[in-house]
């Protein structure tokens, strides 16, 4: 029993991160595709778009159409080298879904735990539990699923300019070039590499005035790495710089904020962050990080050490945390955009408040160095504190509601199911696709790959059926198509200024909309609407060749729109009933 409980003592933190991580996949393993999954640009989104490509056999195609917003150009999507998209390719979503999320947090252990040693070299071993406990904490935070794995591979690449920067033999520094070449696969472009080049080109900056000399093995890391992208990414660099189609993109209404209002926003993403990369740093984190900043630079200013003010590494990644957060808030301050706009026009739309996603690290780097201080103290008490904080740091991130943390909506849902003996109002996976309801309504219908849209849910749900749809989500689509389809909504546009408003500036959603305002889409067991009508142009929808309404909801002015009631669908695995019109 005492060299059990002396086991646990010394290996505590393998025991804690083992159990997270089991507990994590004990919970997807039982439930699978009854899991409660993030749907916003989740599964309305991007797996939706995955099975299509699967189903349209065109991971691979070129000079093909998908059936998606009346017809959309392969290259529009996903590239087949990311590691994250190969997933969907060799396996059924729901199962490349959890293979990309679990790979998402190993890669995340691996990439931290690999720089932490590469720093500190032999010192690791002392470091390790806090190194491991900050990386699961890191590793977990609920991000964009789709981009999870380029979250979590950021420390990676820092590990790799590193190993190039220091590495003197010629043979050796060509292996580590190979690999950061292979790295964009594990990352995506317009969400970390754009900004990943531009931190580069700084430390190119910065290391030749701080060493008295060029640091030209990190200049050719630069060409490297933008070759990999460029490579691995050929369509979405191809659609960025060659193609001279009028996008919505070119439309879109980006806010224009004042000054005050642009550093509230800077302050919102400092202290909370954004909903794509929800890293829970504000309970625990942010207050032990300003405390500690307050302590040591008023120590420093006692002392008049100024020099390690501006040496300490706890100062410098949190002002480089502060810098991507004023980033963030400058995006909606129209002269700097406009500027940058100018300068370089392809990068006209072009979201570079992005930077806020390399947050998610710093934060918990932040934190690791925090903990080493106090590592360093040498005094138990506060190793055991510091032990304690990552701890609860992972803890928090684990547990804590935030957009995509699906773990913590299936327990919470599952619980509720069993504690209340009824469903929740949302859908989990299974019910929110609900293909067995609709693999019988194509049987019923003979369907032949004819075109329409969706009311009362997400287009997405079509298209993971293999139905073809005239709407959709997606935000690179044709300017001209917009137009077409908001003859097809005017009805609804006309009477809602919320809507208007919403598709007019933006776009991504075409969708058909609700005349009232209300949310139709939203994935709810039930829909309760106090305004029925279908606000559509029927001519307008059928001159763009649709044959087929999929509608949750019986228009109240279903005799008015001069479309037939074809047939009531339901099934038992599914909390849909269907209402299937024919134009």
């Amino acid at each position: 029993m005492r060299k059990i409980l002396k086991s646990v003592r010394k290996l505590w933190f393998l025991y804690f991160v083992e159990i997270l991580l089991f507990m994590q996949l004990a919970v997807f393993l039982a439930y699978r595709d009854n899991s409660y999954i993030a749907v916003h640009d989740n599964l309305d989104l991007f797996v939706a778009h995955f099975k299509v490509l699967k189903l349209q056999k065109a991971f691979f195609a070129h000079n093909v159409t998908l059936p998606i917003v009346g017809g959309l150009d392969r290259d529009v999507f996903g590239s087949e080298f990311l590691l994250y998209n190969i997933f969907y390719y060799l396996f059924d979503p729901s199962v490349a879904y959890f293979i990309g999320y679990f790979t998402k947090i190993f890669i995340g252990l691996f990439s931290f735990n690999l720089l932490a040693k590469d720093i500190y070299g032999e010192a690791y071993k002392r470091y390790r539990p806090i190194v491991m406990v900050a990386a699961l904490a890191f590793s977990l935070i609920p991000v964009f699923p789709t981009y999870g794995i380029a979250f979590t591979s950021v420390p990676l690449v820092v590990f790799l300019l590193r190993r190039i920067y220091l590495e003197e033999k010629v043979k050796t520094r060509l292996l580590w070039y190979l690999l950061l070449f292979l790295y964009p696969c594990l990352s995506y472009f317009s969400y970390h590499g754009f900004f990943i080049l531009c931190y580069m080109v700084c430390a190119v900056i910065i290391l030749w005035i701080r060493d008295k000399r060029f640091p030209l093995s990190i200049f050719i890391s630069l060409f490297v790495l933008s070759l990999g992208y460029v490579l691995f990414e050929y369509r979405l660099f191809g659609a960025m710089l060659f193609s001279d189609t009028v996008t919505i993109r070119d439309s879109m209404v980006m806010s224009s904020l004042g000054i005050g209002e642009v550093l509230k926003l800077a302050f919102e993403g400092f202290t909370n962050g954004q909903f794509h990369c929800q890293d829970s740093h504000m309970y625990l984190v942010l207050p032990i990080s300003l405390f500690t900043i307050i302590f040591l630079n008023t120590r420093y200013i006692r002392t008049k050490e100024f020099n390690k003010i501006v040496k300490d590494p706890i100062n410098l990644v949190f002002l480089w945390i502060v810098f991507n957060s004023l980033i963030y808030g400058m995006y909606d301050w129209e002269p700097l955009r406009t500027l940058v706009e100018t300068i370089v026009p392809k990068l006209k739309g072009f979201q570079f408040d992005r930077t806020l996603y390399f947050n998610t690290f710093l934060w918990y780097a932040l934190l690791f160095l925090i903990c080493k201080r106090l590592y360093d103290t040498g005094l138990r008490a506060w190793v055991t504190i510091a032990n304690v904080i990552v701890a609860l740091a992972a803890l928090i991130v684990m547990f804590e509601p935030q957009v995509y943390n699906d773990f913590y909506y299936t327990c919470y849902n599952q619980a509720y199911k069993v504690i209340k003996h009824k469903d929740t109002s949302t859908l989990n996976y299974k019910e929110f696709y609900s293909q067995r309801l609709f693999e019988k309504i194509k049987e019923d219908i003979d369907y032949k790959d004819e075109w329409a849209v969706a009311y009362g849910m997400h287009p997405a749900v079509l298209e993971y059926n293999g139905i073809w749809t005239l709407d959709g989500y997606i935000g690179m689509y044709t300017e001209g198509y917009k137009g077409k389809w908001r003859d097809v909504i005017a009805p609804a546009l006309d009477e809602s200024d919320e809507f208007r408003q919403y598709f007019d500036e933006w776009g991504p959603r075409a969708y058909v909309f609700s005349a009232s305002g209300e949310n139709t889409y939203a994935p709810y067991r039930e829909l309760k609407l106090e305004d029925k009508r279908l606000m559509i142009d029927t001519d307008a929808l059928r001159a763009l060749g649709c044959r087929y309404i999929f509608s949750r909801i019986r228009p109240s002015n279903e005799e008015e729109l001069d479309i037939k009631l074809k047939g009531t669908y339901e099934d038992t695995s599914s909390p849909y009933v269907i209402f299937l019109y024919e134009l």
